[in-house]
């Protein structure tokens, strides 16, 4: 269905994919994974036909269509959302002239002729396909949590999250028979996680996902496709995400253990020469004494013979290491990768009762969000909240983080407690400041200290002087997480704090929290981060908290 030959890609001289090789098969779900900028969406637009490779081609089924949902905005924000479902063809034509016939009949319930011209109109309607259509866009907008969008709805009024949901609505409403997904997950809640999974198992195409959602990857695909930063090339790894990082981790040790038996048997074959060299000296030295002193012309011979012999032995031996050295199936030493280096300082201070909230109320517009929320979190809990999207989630977290006060009741902190906030929005980031200078803000230090700092953020060079307006949303991510850990707090608050982190990042957050000795509240769709984080899962649906139990959220 799809066969990817030699690709290659460069920018300006800086290689993104070098012979890129790789199949996918009719009914195939399969998931690229990779650190952020190692090239995914690079392929992914190149397979979509928006970018030429400079080697290599991309051949498809001539029969097949495919669909590519890319990450970000939709294209002209000036359509509304039905334009983009059901886009200008017939069916939206006749839809909206049914709408028009359906209004005009209402005022006029009995007229013959407008009752004649709705009939044609809904059995054309019909003949298309409409209904199945639109009870197919119903069950899609439901299950993206769009029901309530209206059609008429410009998409510039959408939230940056429904403007991506309303792009796989409308290419699942598509139905393509190869769907490329750059980031699908991204802003959908747990909820929406589970539809679009069951949704993506039942497919009858061919998928491929660049996603770095672990549960969603483990739930949804048979292979992986891994794009290596270092050789800009695939490999591909039969199974579940899981499947490929237990042989993935087992390949790293693999070729540790041969490294290692390599640089043994190196250190062996030189330390074996130079014992031979040492022989060679000492036995050249008595052999010209030999010769010097010998009476006889053997053995000024012998002591010459013996000196060469030795002599020959060593030089055998360092062309042996020579070829060790030079072999072209020697081992690379593994190589460690530039990762994030997240280490909390040590937290001090704070009381047991770290939170508590009593008959919490808040209200938006006269639409209650929290109704009488109780909550009391204790020293040291990693607090999970889920729930659905425009639950209340955000709003919590700001009353807590005392951005926003209550309606009704108290919000109160323990004392000693200081609480740092994590916003997902990033709006606590000067679009007009530079990394350098943000972190500076943060705390006093001198620009290589702050420097310093940053490259373990995974920014070098002249990336700290960027303005953060310019950035990307993982590096806007990890700036947010650099100020997390320089507020010294000892109560997080974190709003989908794994957001925009590819896999690697996200992994090392996690170690790092795992370790942090404070309290954690934090709101996660990351079921496999719940899985390894919470000691308690709350649920904000419909205005109440509701205890869950943390074993309900798969690892």
């Amino acid at each position: 269905m799809l066969r990817i030959s030699n690709l290659t890609k460069f920018y300006t001289d800086r290689p993104i994919l070098l012979g890129v090789n790789f199949v996918l098969n009719p009914g195939e779900r399969a998931g690229l994974v990779g650190p952020n900028g190692s090239g995914k969406t690079t392929l992914l637009r190149i397979i979509a036909g928006l970018e030429l490779p400079d080697e290599g081609s991309v051949w498809r089924d001539p029969h097949t269509r495919q669909g590519y949902l890319r990450q970000g905005l939709l294209g002209d924000e000036t359509h509304s959302v039905a334009e983009v479902l059901l886009p200008g063809g017939a069916v939206l034509a006749e839809h909206l002239e049914m709408q028009d016939a359906a209004a005009v009949l209402s005022a006029n319930p009995h007229d013959p002729e407008m009752l004649d011209r709705y009939a044609a109109i809904a059995t054309n309607f019909e003949n298309l396909g409409g209904y199945e259509a639109l009870d197919r866009l119903q069950q899609i907008m439901r299950g993206l949590d769009l029901d309530d969008v209206e059609g008429t709805r410009p998409i510039s009024t959408l939230s940056g999250g429904q403007k991506t949901r309303l792009g796989l609505a409308a290419l699942l409403m598509d139905r393509p028979d190869i769907l490329l997904l750059d980031e699908p997950t991204n802003h959908l809640d747990i909820d929406g996680l589970r539809w679009l999974e069951g949704f993506l198992k039942e497919y009858a195409g061919a998928v491929l996902i660049a996603s770095h959602d672990r549960a969603f990857l483990d739930a949804v695909v048979g292979s992986i496709l891994e794009l290596d930063p270092a050789t800009h090339a695939v490999t591909a790894y039969s199974g579940t995400y899981s499947d490929y990082a237990v042989a993935r981790q087992a390949e790293r040790e693999r070729q540790w253990a041969q490294y290692q038996r390599q640089e043994q048997e190196h250190a062996r074959v030189e330390a074996d020469i130079q014992r031979t060299r040492d022989q060679a000296r000492l036995v050249e030295g008595r052999s010209r004494d030999e010769y010097d002193h010998g009476d006889t012309r053997g053995a000024k011979f012998g002591a010459r013979a013996r000196a060469a012999k030795v002599a020959r032995k060593a030089k055998v031996r360092e062309h042996k290491l020579e070829r060790l050295l030079t072999d072209e199936e020697r081992i690379e030493k593994p190589r460690a990768g530039w990762g994030l280096k997240l280490d909390f300082a040590p937290v001090t201070g704070g009381a047991r009762e770290v939170l508590r909230l009593q008959g919490v109320h808040k209200s938006f517009a006269g639409r209650t969000v929290l109704q009488d929320v109780d909550l009391l979190v204790r020293h040291g809990e990693r607090l999970v909240i889920t729930g659905p999207n425009g639950g209340g989630k955000s709003t919590l977290l700001r009353l807590i983080a005392g951005e926003l006060a209550p309606d009704a009741g108290v919000a109160r902190l323990g004392t000693g407690v200081i609480p740092a906030y994590y916003s997902q929005e990033q709006e606590g980031l000067d679009p007009t400041k530079t990394p350098l200078q943000t972190i500076r803000a943060q705390r006093p230090m001198s620009e290589t200290e702050a420097r310093t700092l940053l490259h373990g953020y995974l920014f070098s060079g002249d990336a700290v002087f960027t303005p953060i307006g310019r950035l990307s949303y993982g590096e806007r991510a990890r700036l947010e997480l650099a100020r997390l850990i320089l507020s010294q707090a000892n109560l997080l608050l974190l709003d989908e704090p794994t957001n925009h982190l590819d896999i690697p990042a996200r992994e090392r957050f996690e170690a790092a929290l795992s370790n942090f000795r404070g309290t954690i509240i934090a709101v996660l769709h990351d079921r496999y981060a719940i899985g390894r984080l919470a000691t308690r899962v709350l649920e904000l649906r419909d205005g109440a908290l509701h205890e869950m139990d943390a074993l309900l959220v798969p690892a």
